[in-house]
């Protein structure tokens, strides 16, 4: 409903995913269930072009955008242009958000959980080639497309819902009272999406929704077509279907700093949802506090992986592959492992073997893991930290071309593995301390001591963490497990022998503690997060008196 070609902006008219030669696709600004127009745009360029002359490729872009270069004939390489929303129309969508939100909120619970989510399920189904096409032509490499669809059909699922439901209402009977525990609404809630992965967290935020708030979305200038494409094409039919008032939804493209200005000085923003630094975003935190606006952060991850001496190292080293997907480049993979030592002979061996297999190549390959790294220097600072307080180099650390070969000005960097001897001393090197957002993963092998000395200190290295969005272990032996499940206090997911950024239904996708979530982090379920605890007591007629007194009299009449 928001795609149209560049020659006349009607909303009937429908290019496909990925438009036409010439006639990309195009969004404007929607609010309150209209179509806005703008005199400003951001054009997207198709990722494979960045691989074929970067630089020429943001030259046409610069030119677009600045006015310098007609619109009207445009070469294949734009896949779609998006409306640049100026101030009054951030306001609007405010302004509409705030209007929906009461009326939102009064519709049944199973219209806005179960019937939303069921009928998004089945669109997200039948569009999901679709998505994960227009998620390539971003830059997404097709397997990391896929995985991200993945993610949004589990977080639709029916066990999913069957969950949400279950924490957002609960009722029992006492006597003549329905009593009820219930989760309502803050209101009106803004969504700021990662630079890395902004249509999954669209789509994550839209269940914000299901709670009854309404939803202001920012889709961000360097990745906006996805996020317009799956909440004006996808998203807003069903809730049109649904009989949802119009401004529930919204979505406008702009940059960061003016619209999360806007979002804290409006008196009708409740919530804010910022994907972003951990830095920036303790920072914001305080900013939100201070405006009188809750807060949810998903800021960075340093997650870190334990192999015991029983696992499965071949199983756990295909899964430290995951450390490499996009590059690095995603907060929820693997950072670090901390291995047994005698399990890291065998396990350095897979990883070695699983590393070889990853490569570079174009988004469209359904074997490349990898994304371009346009800056690269932190990568080589943290590489020659760690180099010089005492890792060792097991594979990787050059940067290369798109097929592969060795570059000092590539715009690839070879997935790199750092062994690390000894946990003593090991967060003095800044690639174990701090999340690197590199193709980087160490290896810290343990020191030889016995099992139980090795257990404490194992539990005690991961839960001392400053980060904690996701851990995970391998162990067979279930007492290991055991201990380890019991005192993992930190993050928002554990997993055991698993994937560790599979997604699995009822389970958060993202949320965790510390420098991860900040002071209030925890499980991001932005259905729970974006609404509060509220009680009801819905009585046929009582004797205020009987209320009061009710429980001592209870006492009194057994006799106590």
């Amino acid at each position: 409903m928001g795609s149209t070609p560049f020659s006349r902006p009607n909303p009937q008219q429908q290019t496909g995913a990925a438009g036409s030669p010439g006639h990309p696709r195009t969004y404007h600004s929607y609010v309150n269930g209209k179509q806005l127009e703008s005199s400003e745009w951001v054009y997207v360029l198709h990722s494979e072009s960045l691989l074929d002359d970067v630089f020429t490729s943001l030259r046409l872009k610069r030119k677009l955008e600045q006015g310098r270069m007609s619109p009207d004939e445009l070469p294949d390489t734009i896949v779609g242009r998006v409306a640049k929303a100026d101030r009054e129309t951030v306001e609007q969508a405010l302004k509409a958000a705030a209007a929906a939100a009461p009326e939102w909120c009064a519709v049944p619970l199973d219209t806005r959980l179960n019937a939303f989510a069921e009928r998004l399920h089945a669109r997200l189904t039948e569009k999901a080639r679709e998505i994960a096409q227009v998620l390539v032509e971003e830059g997404h490499p097709l397997p990391l497309a896929r995985w991200q669809v993945s993610g949004m059909l589990e977080v639709f699922a029916p066990e999913s819902v069957d969950f949400y439901r279950s924490r957002m209402l609960q009722e029992f009977q006492r006597g003549e009272r329905r009593l009820q525990v219930r989760r309502q609404p803050d209101g009106v809630v803004c969504l700021n999406p990662p630079q890395n992965a902004p249509l999954s967290s669209a789509i994550l935020g839209a269940t914000s929704m299901m709670a009854g708030n309404s939803l202001v979305v920012r889709a961000p200038r360097s990745g906006p077509l996805g996020v317009m494409y799956v909440l004006q094409d996808i998203v807003a039919p069903v809730l049109e279907e649904i009989g949802a008032p119009p401004g529930v939804l919204n979505v406008v493209c702009g940059d960061p700093a003016p619209m999360l200005n806007a979002w804290l000085e409006s008196p009708d923003v409740d919530d804010i949802i910022y994907f972003g630094s951990s830095e920036m975003g303790v920072e914001f935190e305080k900013r939100c506090v201070e405006a009188g606006k809750k807060p949810i952060l998903e800021l960075a991850g340093n997650d870190v992986v334990t192999v015991w001496k029983d696992a499965d190292t071949e199983l756990a080293a295909e899964a430290l592959i995951e450390s490499f997907y996009g590059s690095g480049q995603l907060c929820m993979i693997p950072n670090q492992v901390l291995v047994h030592p005698d399990a890291a002979p065998a396990l350095l061996e897979n990883l070695a073997a699983q590393v070889e297999k990853v490569r570079p190549g174009r988004p469209s390959d359904p074997d490349v893991l990898l994304t371009p790294v346009l800056r690269n220097e932190k990568f080589f600072s943290c590489l020659e930290d760690a180099l010089g307080k005492g890792a060792e180099l097991l594979c990787g650390g050059h940067a290369m071309q798109l097929d592969g070969t060795r570059d000092p000005h590539g715009i690839f960097l070879e997935p790199t593995v750092l062994v690390v001897r000894g946990m003593a001393g090991a967060r003095e090197i800044e690639a174990v301390r701090h999340e690197t957002f590199f193709p980087l993963l160490p290896v810290i092998v343990a020191e030889d001591a016995g099992d139980d000395e090795l257990l404490r200190n194992f539990t005690e290295f991961v839960d001392s963490n400053a980060y904690g969005l996701r851990n995970s272990l391998w162990a067979r032996d279930p007492g290991v497990i055991d201990h380890f499940t019991a005192r993992i206090r930190g993050g928002g997911l554990l997993k055991v022998n698993d994937s560790h950024i599979g997604f699995l239904s009822c389970l958060p996708t993202h949320g965790g503690t510390g420098l991860t979530g900040g002071v209030f982090g925890e499980a991001n379920y932005p259905i729970l997060r974006t609404s509060h605890i509220q009680g009801v007591s819905i009585s046929t007629g009582s004797r205020p008196r009987d209320a009061v007194f009710g429980a001592w009299q209870a006492l009194v009449d057994q006799g106590l």
